[in-house]
């Protein structure tokens, strides 16, 4: 028996030095030490043996049990710490190679403008007001002296939501005036920028979904003086002190008298070209002395107030602002296009 049991030791060390895997190294385990196993099986056959070899063939299983559990144990280790490395091979990161590009974004030109024009009209004593770009026809057009049977109520200009013309996407940022008028104690100085809707073809200075820029004063003793100043202002601290503005008269339900103000072509100086359609001009906002309608709807005292209202496209004033020729580009999210800004 001790021959077998020394064949057994070194058999069993040679296995388990060859064992390629956890796996396979506790099928060794469970082979030779399991209840089952090899050493296990031996042991059970020391019945046979007399009184004096008992105890030196135990002695001897004991001292075998114990090397192979310390076997066992070391290439267990060992398979553990190749695991290991070859893992940290396999994900080895070369720090000495060059990071991915992170690509940073930029304001788009509209935003620039905006933030511009909130500059300048905070300067001068403005606040900021918003108001709902889904707007009741009350507020879109009733309240700011807009009747029925006026064409910027027709549904080929307008976006309504039901059949009875009653909600719809508002066509204007004027509405802002009228909640601004019925909330906001007199003196008021706001503008109120935001997305407009109509129903206009896309080309080159129009889309059906643009920007517009509310502004609205109502005080004691404001004249048309003070609009020509404000908006003279506003442009030339814009587009520097050289722009030229031209104010022209013209209708609006809400102002009375009422003018559209036009910037002088950036593409052709005056000359003539298809951004400006040939006018030389472009125009970039309506303006005028609020109807004494409009004021006496919200309750305000004709008598001892007055004010002024205006409506600046911001798609125009950046095109102005940048040299942008075609509206399109403004919206088409290419990234040539706004890497330039």
């Amino acid at each position: 028996m001790k021959e077998i049991l020394e064949e057994l030791r070194i058999s069993s060390r040679e296995a388990i030095s060859q064992a390629d895997g956890i796996d396979a190294l506790e099928a060794l385990r469970v082979r030779y030490l399991g209840k089952k196993g090899e050493l296990t099986a031996i042991l059970k056959q020391m019945g046979r043996l007399s009184a004096e070899e008992r105890p030196i063939i135990g002695q001897l299983a004991n001292q075998i049990r114990a090397e192979l559990e310390a076997e066992l144990d070391a290439r267990r280790d060992q398979l553990r710490e190749q695991a290991l490395e070859a893992k940290l091979q396999e994900e080895t990161l070369d720090v000495t190679m060059p990071g991915a590009p992170v690509m940073l974004g930029r304001r788009h030109p509209l935003s620039r403008t905006l933030d511009e024009i909130k500059e300048i009209f905070i300067g001068m004593g403005f606040s900021i007001v918003e108001g709902p770009e889904i707007e009741l026809s009350s507020y879109n057009f009733d309240k700011l002296n807009t009747q029925e049977g006026h064409p910027a109520r027709d549904r080929q200009d307008t976006f309504y939501f039901n059949d009875d013309d009653t909600l719809l996407l508002r066509t204007q940022t004027s509405p802002v005036q009228i909640h601004t008028m019925e909330t906001t104690p007199l003196p008021i100085r706001v503008i109120s920028p935001g997305r407009v809707y109509r129903k206009d073809e896309v080309d080159a200075t129009h889309s059906p979904m643009f920007h517009q820029v509310e502004g609205l004063v109502v005080d004691r003793g404001i004249t048309m003086g003070d609009l020509k100043g404000t908006l003279n202002t506003v442009l030339r601290q814009l587009y520097g002190p050289g722009t030229v503005t031209r104010f022209r008269p013209h209708h609006f339900p809400f102002t009375e008298p009422s003018c559209e103000v036009d910037i002088q072509c950036f593409e052709c100086g005056g000359k003539g070209c298809r951004v400006c359609k040939g006018e030389g001009w472009i125009e970039v906002l309506g303006a005028g002395m609020v109807h004494p309608r409009v004021l006496e709807g919200c309750g305000i005292d004709t008598q001892v107030y007055s004010g002024f209202a205006f409506g600046m496209g911001l798609e125009r004033l950046a095109m102005r602002r940048f040299g942008i020729s075609d509206l399109r580009l403004v919206f088409e999210n290419d990234v040539r296009f706004l890497e330039q800004f």
